[in-house]
């Protein structure tokens, strides 16, 4: 039986990651982190500022993590159990200013990906821009 005639298949056709698709999250997330590590605001508080083989750790973390969250398959609670995400990052001062420096990187990407069409990248920015606001934990 294919998964397309299988009833208990989930369709994926209306959800962001749907939509997205598993290449071109992975070619938007390429363009964000590359933006990332050029911020001198975010690139410090990420392990790959200190040892840059761990971008690529890290944006397949995000990747991960990103499939789950636009409704694609769970892969990070598959490998890393359960996201908690505001914990993940209390070790870090996430301050506004971090949070629009993250946001600022996130819409460079998502404008220098022309495959990502300008709907669905309004729905995931502004998806996203709830969760940046979430993760505040410091003052400036």
């Amino acid at each position: 039986m294919t998964s397309s005639s299988n009833p208990l298949s989930p369709d994926l056709r209306g959800t962001l990651y749907g939509r997205i698709g598993p290449e071109h999250l992975r070619l938007l997330l390429e363009r964000f982190y590359a933006r990332v590590a050029a911020d001198s605001e975010l690139a410090p508080v990420f392990p790959g500022s200190r040892d840059p083989s761990l971008w690529a750790v890290t944006l397949d973390k995000q990747f991960a993590f990103m499939s789950g969250f636009l409704g694609g398959p769970p892969l990070y609670h598959q490998t890393y159990g359960n996201p908690m995400l505001r914990a993940r990052h209390l070790p870090f001062a996430v301050t506004p200013a971090r949070a629009r420096a993250w946001l600022a990187c996130m819409q460079g990407a998502l404008q220098a990906s022309p495959e990502i069409d300008a709907g669905t990248a309004a729905e995931l920015y502004m998806a996203l821009t709830r969760v940046a606001m979430h993760m505040v934990n410091s003052e400036e």
